[in-house]
């Protein structure tokens, strides 16, 4: 190969490099290369040079990482309210429970159930229900499922025997009414939800059996 036509390749491929980072179409007679520049498809479109297009790319993953961690913080906002309130209904259906298997409990101790010692083996107190002692409250204490706080002043139990008239002079004895209030002090984890605790609270009455 002469030392023309080596001039002339050498000449010909950086015009070429030189026309594809400056997008130029035109090409020199003399260059038998073919122009890497853009291409017309069969639809009439031309293609451009695809340093713009890279430069253009560069740009959009920034754009997109902005959109990703947006989205991804609204998500994940989401998730956590939705496992939050779910805590929160977990906790009110065990207070709904509880309340109703604390004055069952309530109902079956009245004043006369040690005249058949059926007080005498209950846990985790002896004994009847009465408004002197914490029978109800300890009970309580031994079902509270787990994710749930059973002491105060989170857990809170409130026994009452609202009967009237002579008949429930002793306000335990049997046809008489028994009442237990059952409270929680709920705190969600998310704090944009709710910053103080949420009150949560299921009450149940039932007449003394025995």
């Amino acid at each position: 190969m002469s030392q023309q036509n080596e001039s002339t390749i050498v000449s010909c491929a950086r015009n070429a490099i030189v026309r594809f980072a400056h997008n130029i179409t035109p090409r020199t007679p003399d260059c038998p290369f073919l122009p890497l520049a853009r291409f017309t498809s069969e639809a009439g479109f031309t293609n451009p040079s695809p340093v713009p297009g890279l430069r253009k790319l560069m740009g959009e993953e920034g754009n997109n990482l902005i959109e990703y961690a947006l989205v991804f913080m609204f998500f994940m906002s989401m998730v956590l309210g939705i496992v939050d309130f779910s805590r929160a209904l977990y906790t009110y259906h065990f207070l709904s429970n509880v309340a109703r298997e604390a004055t069952r409990y309530a109902s079956v101790r009245g004043s006369t159930c040690n005249d058949d010692s059926s007080c005498s083996a209950a846990t985790p107190d002896t004994g009847p229900a009465a408004p002197g002692n914490t029978v109800i409250q300890d009970y309580v204490k031994t079902i509270a499922p787990p994710g749930v706080n059973r002491n105060p002043p989170d857990l809170t139990t409130t026994p009452s025997w609202p009967g009237t008239g002579t008949a429930c002079a002793v306000r335990n004895s049997p046809g008489c009414p028994v009442e237990v209030t059952v409270s929680y002090q709920f705190n969600f984890v998310v704090p944009f939800i709710r910053s103080t605790p949420l009150t949560l609270s299921s009450s149940s009455e039932m007449i003394i059996v025995h």
